[in-house]
Formats: structure tokens, C-alpha cells, sequence
């Protein structure tokens, strides 16, 4: 993503870097005049963003704004303004403006306007325009999603190497799958290699392949993956979990452009592009020595953080829905939705597995439910552990009152029970209480654990 910052404060460009983090952006560009910004939206038709302060007079930011829209008319500008009245901002909005806010500014509400800009321009249809995108099989509801559907497609006009982060089942391979329909590369090859699945003493010779007699089995050439997407996308998917020996001889591809195939003593050139996924802490395994940093810097040019399904509860019900229009079109399945409660009762859930972990839950559904509506009673009681139907079969969630502790006793057995699903692991242990580590500690030092 492009952003343009047209500033003469100096405060303003690290507020707007804080603001656009890794998610956000992979190009800056700074215009200390009116003029210089103008140029740069004129030469840059791929700009995705433009924030411009009062710096330079209210006349200058209204300049911006009549001239963008002229040259770039779907480009969003976010107004910094230095006046408060709700006049200034009706006046910004009615010249262009996609928001006004009102200094002084904080990182964090400036990163909500980003965002619920980029949102709106995300969730301008192309479809209704008859152009269907490349990530329509990613269903969601979310403003999340659709804002990382519309991030992805952004960066699948570059060639910029793609670091997709996110738990397992979240459907990392499909924006991966997404990223290389949409971009000009599409028309060649997409390869996917699962790191962890491949044998340490393999993966070496899958990724980069080998000249016959590199070793005792080697009766004919092969081709690494690298060289079998030539020309297109290779996804390396749980690049957390390759060796050190590999981590060094991949760092030199995305150095060089070159692979090496064991047993040859020439290098072949490969023109590709990588997209890597991985559902581990990649800084947490590169401070315990296992990944490498400068492997991590060559990789993270651009990251993509798919939510986990528990944060956007709302994508529960479309993604069920299309589980089921499937398992109806290819089964016969007789289900033809879910009935309130029981869509209370997943939501409900924290769906550690995400999106497959749901489609198991519907698999089995579909051989279990004989009615046509999905009932509480027939979910399975994996899905059923923080919440009982009551009386009127309605859902009720679990009253925490109901067990009698005091607000310490209960933040002592919160405490307790994290440590113990992972370990003593304290980095993870904050992740799942979604705390920092420091924060953590000090709450174990209170209650001596």
C-alpha cells in the first residue's frame, strides 16, 4: 500500500508511521508543499492514501482536496485539521474529504480512521462493477476480513515477498491462492510446499531439487520447487519449522535469485515470487535461536495477520452457510440453516481449530442432524462448553457469580489455568490472556505464583 503525507510538522510523519504499521503499509512518501503532493498523486496513480494536515493553511488542504479529486477521484484524503468545529469538518467533508479530525491527534485514533477509511474503499464492490475478485472463496462479514482482502489485493500488484502470519485454519493458503490470481503473475505456476510436512533431510532437496548421482538414490535429475514455478508463486507454508541448513540456503535465493540444485556446480536463475505462511511467533523462535533474523527481515516486507475465528464471530454463520450450500449440492444434505440459539452457542465458542475446525463441525452435522434446521441439541459438545440452554431453550451464557469468587480468587485461577494449558510458557500464556508479559508477571508476583 502507498501512502502520501503532505505536512510541514514535524510530529506529523512518526504519528502517521505509528499509525500504518506493517499491516498497513510498504511505501511512505512525505510532501513538505502543497505542490510537491499534487505532483506526487498526479505521477502515482496506485496511491492508496492520502493524509494531509492545516499546516500550511486551511486553503492549501482544500487545494489538495479539489485537485485530487480531479486527478484521482477514488482516492481517500484524511484531513488533519487545526480547527475543532463541526463547521471545519462538514466543510472538509462537503470538498472531498474522506474524514476530518481535529488536532491534536493520538496514534490510536488516527489508526481507527485509517482504517474505517480503507474499509469503505475496501467494500466499494468491484463486483457490481462485473468484476469478480480473486478472493470471493474467503466468505466474511467481518470489517476485518474485508479490510485484509482488500490490503492483499493491494499488495498482489507488487512483487513484493508476502508474509501471511495467523493460527492454524484460518486460511492462510487461500489469501496465498488470492494473492496470485490477482496479481500479473497469475498466469504462471502456483506451487505450495508444506514445510512441516516434508522430512528435514527432504526439504532441502524439494525446495531446490538435485542433478542425478548428488546422491545414493538419485538415478534422475528433478527439478526443486523453485524451479517449477518459474515465472509464478511459490507458498511456503510453516516456514517456522525449516531447518537452520535450509533457513541459510533460502535467504540466498531471495538474495541472489538463484538456486542451487544439490550435485550441480552451476546456479540457475528463477524468477518467482514467494509468499511465506506460518502460525508460529517467528521473534519468539528467532530470541530462542531458532529462525534466523535476516531470513525474517527478507521475508516480512509485507505482512498479512489473518484474525482468528473467535475475533470475528460474525463471519461464523456466512462461512456455515457455504459449508452447507456445498454438502447440499455434492451430498444431498437435507439442513438448510441454524436456528438462533445454536448459532449463539458457536459463536460462543473459541474455535482453537478456526475455520476448519468448523467445517469439521458441520462434516459431521451433516451425517448427525435429520432435520432441517440446526438445533442446540445437535451440536456436538465440543462447541457446547461456555454456554447452557435454559428452560426456554433459549442460550444462556455461564454467570462467573455463580461459583462464589471474589475478583482476586477468580484472577488468581485465570492466571493458573493459562499457565497450565501452556506450560509455564510466559509469552504464550500473555497471548492467551491477551496481556503483555510484564503485565503477566506482576499479576503472578501478586498472587505468588
Amino acid at each position: 500500500m502507498l501512502v502520501l503525507l503532505i505536512s510541514t510538522d514535524s510530529h506529523a510523519e512518526p504519528l502517521l508511521r505509528q499509525a500504518l504499521d506493517n499491516r498497513h503499509a510498504t511505501i511512505f512518501f512525505a510532501a513538505t508543499t502543497t505542490e510537491e503532493g499534487l505532483r506526487i498523486i498526479g505521477d502515482r496513480a496506485d496511491l492508496s492514501l492520502v493524509v494531509c494536515d492545516e499546516s500550511q493553511g486551511r486553503i492549501a488542504s482544500q487545494t489538495v482536496l479539489s485537485q485530487a479529486g480531479r486527478t484521482a477521484p477514488k482516492l481517500p484524503v484524511i484531513i488533519l485539521g487545526t480547527d475543532g468545529s463541526a463547521k471545519a469538518a462538514v466543510e472538509a467533508l462537503h470538498h472531498g474529504a474522506a474524514d476530518y479530525l481535529a488536532q491534536p491527534v493520538t496514534v490510536k485514533i488516527l489508526q481507527t480512521a485509517i482504517d474505517k477509511v480503507l474499509i469503505r474503499k475496501a467494500l466499494e464492490p468491484q463486483a457490481r462493477e462485473g468484476h469478480p475478485s480473486a478472493f470471493d472463496q474467503i466468505i466474511s462479514r467481518s470489517p476485518q476480513m474485508n479490510l485484509l482482502k482488500h490490503l492483499a489485493t493491494e499488495v498482489a500488484q507488487t512483487d513484493a515477498t508476502v508474509l501471511i502470519t495467523g493460527e492454524t485454519g484460518t486460511g492462510k493458503e487461500l489469501f496465498s491462492q488470492g494473492i496470485h490470481a490477482s496479481s500479473p503473475r497469475s498466469k504462471g505456476p502456483f506451487v505450495a510446499l508444506n514445510c512441516a510436512g516434508i522430512p528435514e533431510h527432504l526439504l532441502e532437496s524439494e525446495l531446490f531439487g538435485y542433478q542425478r548421482g548428488a546422491f545414493t538414490d538419485a538415478k534422475q535429475a528433478k527439478p526443486g520447487r523453485f524451479q517449477l514455478a518459474e515465472g509464478g508463486t511459490l507458498f511456503l507454508d510453516e516456514i517456522g519449522e525449516m531447518s537452520a541448513s535450509a533457513q541459510a540456503k533460502l535467504l540466498r535465493v531471495l538474495e541472489n535469485h538463484q538456486v542451487d540444485p544439490l550435485g550441480d556446480t552451476r546456479s540457475i536463475r528463477v524468477d518467482i515470487r514467494v509468499i511465506a505462511a506460518t502460525n508460529e511467533d517467528l521473534p519468539a523462535q528467532i530470541k530462542a535461536g531458532r529462525f534466523r533474523l535476516d531470513l525474517y527481515y527478507r521475508l516480512n516486507v509485507y505482512q498479512l495477520r489473518v484474525p482468528p475465528l473467535r475475533e470475528r464471530p460474525e463471519d461464523i454463520e456466512p462461512i456455515l452457510t457455504s459449508f452447507l450450500e456445498i454438502a447440499r449440492r455434492d451430498h444431498g444434505c437435507r439442513i438448510k440453516g441454524i436456528t438462533p440459539a445454536a448459532l449463539t452457542i458457536l459463536k460462543a465458542h473459541d474455535w482453537p481449530g478456526n475455520v476448519r475446525e468448523l467445517h469439521n463441525v458441520v462434516e459431521g452435522l451433516t451425517i448427525t442432524c435429520k432435520d432441517e434446521m440446526i438445533q442446540p441439541d445437535h451440536l456436538p459438545a465440543s462447541v457446547q462448553t461456555h454456554v447452557l440452554a435454559g428452560s426456554n431453550g433459549e442460550v444462556e451464557r455461564i454467570s462467573l457469580l455463580s461459583f462464589g469468587l471474589s475478583a482476586q480468587e477468580m484472577e488468581k485461577k485465570l492466571l493458573k489455568e493459562a499457565l497450565q494449558r501452556t506450560g509455564g510458557n510466559i509469552s504464550e500464556a500473555s497471548r492467551l490472556l491477551k496481556i503483555t508479559r510484564n503485565t503477566l508477571r506482576y499479576r503472578m508476583a501478586k498472587h505468588h505464583l
